[in-house]
């Protein structure tokens, strides 16, 4: 029961968070404002409960921590890859939005688009990592807030050369939502995963005695 609590607020987090990535693409800065709200109120919903992750990345962060299972791990991972799906389902099956299905990556540069991805998913990773996990920082009530704000200044700096996904959930939804390019969806799935797995890494080495 209480794992299957876990995945509800997993699939609920990351739904909303597809959703309004989606609904909101092309808003510029507007749609920057919507997720980083949206995921810092989800956060707080959901973290006493599930640890509020809604990104595979981050998942694999908190499993190189050692803060979660594999096994719990590869479930929250598919709970949220499903919540992207129905997200973009939803966003163009109800609410008729979609893209033309062309790259988000800059001009095509590859480079700076794997770049900005891999430092934009470790920087949300690692905040998240030492707001939301480290024994120096229970009990604080900002966590929600600078979890957001990191998604927000990233997706602000980033987003220009890679689209800004951050998290392969997301890459996959908006993938479906022809947002972008499905031929680009291994510079998502390579960058946000071992951008994920990076900084539960380095946490871990900055870290020795937070077990």
């Amino acid at each position: 029961m209480k794992s299957s609590k876990k995945l509800a607020i997993e699939f609920i987090g990351t739904l909303f968070l597809c959703l309004v990535v989606a609904l909101n693409a092309n808003a510029g800065v507007a749609n920057l404002l919507a997720i980083g709200s949206i995921l810092m109120a989800m956060i707080y919903a959901g973290g006493h409960i599930s640890g509020a992750h809604y990104n595979p990345a981050v998942t694999i962060a908190v499993l190189v921590r050692g803060r979660i299972s594999s096994s719990e791990a590869l479930l929250y991972i598919i709970a949220q890859v499903a919540a992207g799906v129905v997200a973009a389902l939803l966003a163009t099956k109800a609410f008729g939005v979609s893209g033309d299905g062309s790259s988000a990556i800059a001009g095509q540069n590859i480079t700076a688009g794997l770049l900005g991805e891999i430092l934009g998913t470790f920087a949300l990773a690692f905040v998240i990592l030492n707001v939301a996990t480290s024994k120096n920082t229970a009990g604080n009530d900002y966590f929600g807030l600078a979890i957001g704000f990191t998604v927000l200044a990233c997706g602000y700096v980033f987003g220009p050369y890679s689209g800004g996904a951050f998290n392969p959930a997301v890459a996959v939804s908006q993938s479906i939502a022809a947002f972008f390019s499905w031929s680009d969806i291994w510079v998502y799935l390579i960058a946000c995963f071992g951008g994920g797995a990076l900084a539960g890494v380095v946490f871990n080495a900055l870290n020795p005695d937070d077990k």
